[in-house]
């Protein structure tokens, strides 16, 4: 409480003078931090907007419809409704999905996350379809898979590990810069780079304009005029190994992931897959920022 005792003893507390007739009052001035919200009552309102729901366009991505931004598109286009009526924004509060319905059909409330490890074969595209009629990872599935999506992409001749889900939220997660998961590749290329030129990497590297962050890359072992070169780096933007090495003057010509995360290839073939135990993916999911 603010001391108002003055030299000559307690001071009452001063009211605004009155206005004179016919004039208005002159208006106060607000304190300095007056008009503030006091964390706890914004902490509170927050709690206040989670208990209303969460954004459908998250609950649809997490029950495996779409991606979020995908989602996005299908409300623009009108394909999704909440009780026979077009939902106008991905904003949307919900508490669950009754009464949703993407093209008529009702969707399901989202089932646990699953997780498939995929050992893409070289030559396929990580897509679900190609106007060019190009075979794509969804050709090599097998028939009884769930839906599932790929967590970022391998380029057509990117072969090795492929991380494949059934939550559009697990995979936002694995595939943010923000979260931190590391990837892991091998990279066979032709010409010559030393430790030293791979070391600089460690600081990240601007190339024509794109910032590209921190690779930890190490010379493995040359093989007649190619050097085998493992990078380790945590965006994984688009061609990022393959430009990276040529602006150190060597050309890729294999390239395979070989780790995402915690998953590792292994000594699987081509082709195959396996799903990751609930019990590892939800050990995972805790590690995620």
């Amino acid at each position: 409480m603010p001391n108002t005792r003055g030299p000559s003893g307690p001071r009452r507390p001063q009211r605004p003078a009155a206005a004179a007739p016919g004039r208005r009052a002159r208006p106060t001035t607000p304190r300095r931090g007056a008009g503030r919200v006091a964390p706890q009552v914004r902490q509170a309102a927050e709690d206040g907007s989670a208990r209303e729901g969460e954004r459908i366009a998250k609950l649809l991505a997490r029950a495996g419809v779409a991606s979020r931004r995908d989602v996005e598109r299908m409300i623009a286009e009108g394909r999704i409704a909440l009780n026979g009526e077009p939902v106008e924004t991905p904003a949307t509060l919900l508490k669950s999905l009754r009464g949703v319905t993407v093209d008529g059909n009702a969707v399901k409330e989202p089932s646990p996350a699953r997780l498939f490890l995929f050992h893409k074969p070289a030559g396929l595209l990580t897509t679900a379809k190609d106007p060019a009629g190009r075979p794509t990872i969804y050709d090599r599935l097998p028939a009884d898979l769930p839906r599932v999506m790929p967590v970022g992409r391998l380029d057509l001749n990117t072969e090795g590990l492929l991380l494949l889900t059934t939550d559009g939220e697990l995979k936002r997660q694995l595939e943010l810069p923000a979260t931190g998961v590391e990837r892991t590749y091998r990279a066979r290329a032709f010409g010559t780079v030393s430790q030293a030129q791979l070391e600089e990497l460690i600081d990240g590297v601007e190339i024509d304009g794109m910032r590209y962050g921190k690779i930890d890359a190490n010379l493995e072992r040359r093989t007649g005029a190619n050097q085998w070169i493992e990078l380790t780096l945590t965006e994984g933007k688009n061609r990022e190994v393959r430009r990276v090495l040529e602006y150190l003057g060597v050309k890729v010509n294999r390239l395979l992931r070989t780790r995402y995360g915690p998953f590792v290839l292994g000594d699987s073939k081509p082709g195959e897959i396996v799903e990751v135990k609930q019990v590892d993916l939800i050990k995972f999911r805790k590690t995620l920022k």
